[in-house]
């Protein structure tokens, strides 16, 4: 399996004969092709189609990000894994209401008890949510327990919140959630692209035009684990200071220092391995992903009732 590389300075990426060449005036990098598996890209990057005819070759991801950190989109290589069938068991699980709302309440206790670093005390909203009837009361339910967990993770950190503030966000901690978010969810949109699900069937999300909205759901259950971690350590250790925004009229985002030192926490937190107690083996957080998507096709088609991977 490749790596992530990750793209913050402006320039040019192409193809070199049967591999990848980024350049600018100050560097000249030959990126070899079986090393990558997603390119997250944050400058002003001019490409053509020859490359992304090799990247689509070679299955590598490319994630596209603006100037100020945030999410634009994605190129992914054409689909090969293509299952008609698992799309129409998709969809009857979102058709049904109660096959829909099991799995909206899985995710929102994925995310509940992977909170616990911050919110000792979960089991209480864990209840509220097996006990709920529907997606608006689910939904109402997490929304009260996020409050809880931001007004922790001020706490612990020390910087002021407020409260939850995406676009824009309004001062440093909502932009570091925000960044670390789109992060989140482009790596789960990765992961769930080489399976034969749909990205755009989902189940606690309302399916959108806009976003893979089944990438939103998975990605309720590793935020915590991935980036709110980070989040804290880096804030905890002052690897991240105030010092690393850019604070505009009506908003705040992470300069380019800040960006490295946040990806290189991000890239490391994906490699880190825990046991997995099943396959009794070690496994990294960015493959517990993939096998996120696995148990949820499983439960589509019947084989295992699916329950959130939930990491202590």
């Amino acid at each position: 399996m490749g790596r992530i590389y990750y793209l913050l300075s402006s320039g040019t990426l192409k193809r070199k004969e049967n591999t990848l060449l980024f350049e600018n005036e100050r560097v000249r990098k030959v990126i070899p092709i079986e090393d990558v598996e997603e390119i997250f890209i944050f400058g002003e990057i001019s490409l053509n189609t020859k490359l992304l005819s090799l990247t689509s070759s070679k299955g590598i991801t490319l994630h596209f990000f603006n100037y100020y950190g945030w999410y634009i989109g994605s190129f992914y290589p054409r689909e090969r894994n293509v299952s008609g069938f698992l799309e129409v068991k998709q969809a009857e699980h979102y058709l049904d209401k109660d096959k829909r709302l099991y799995l909206a309440k899985m995710f929102v206790i994925g995310a509940i008890k992977n909170s616990k670093f911050l919110v000792h005390n979960v089991d209480d909203y864990v209840h509220k949510v097996e006990s709920s009837n529907g997606i608006n009361e689910l939904m109402s339910i997490e929304a009260n327990f996020k409050k809880v967990y931001y007004e922790s993770l001020k706490e612990n950190t020390g910087w002021e919140f407020e409260r939850r503030t995406k676009r824009p966000p309004e001062n440093p901690l909502n932009a570091l959630i925000s960044f670390g978010n789109s992060l989140v969810y482009s790596v789960v949109l990765k992961q769930i692209y080489t399976t034969q699900l749909s990205p755009q069937i989902s189940f606690l999300h309302e399916p959108s035009e806009r976003r893979f909205s089944l990438a939103l759901d998975i990605s309720e259950i590793f935020k915590p684990v991935i980036s709110d971690r980070i989040i804290k350590k880096l804030i905890n250790t002052s690897s991240i200071t105030e010092d690393h925004f850019v604070k505009d009229l009506n908003f705040v985002y992470l300069n380019d220092e800040g960006r490295r030192i946040f990806l290189k926490a991000f890239d490391e937190r994906l490699r880190t391995t825990i046991r997995h107690r099943k396959l009794n083996r070690k496994i990294s957080i960015k493959n517990l992903i993939k096998i996120e998507c696995y148990k949820l096709i499983k439960h589509l088609l019947g084989e295992e009732r699916y329950r959130p991977t939930v990491i202590n």
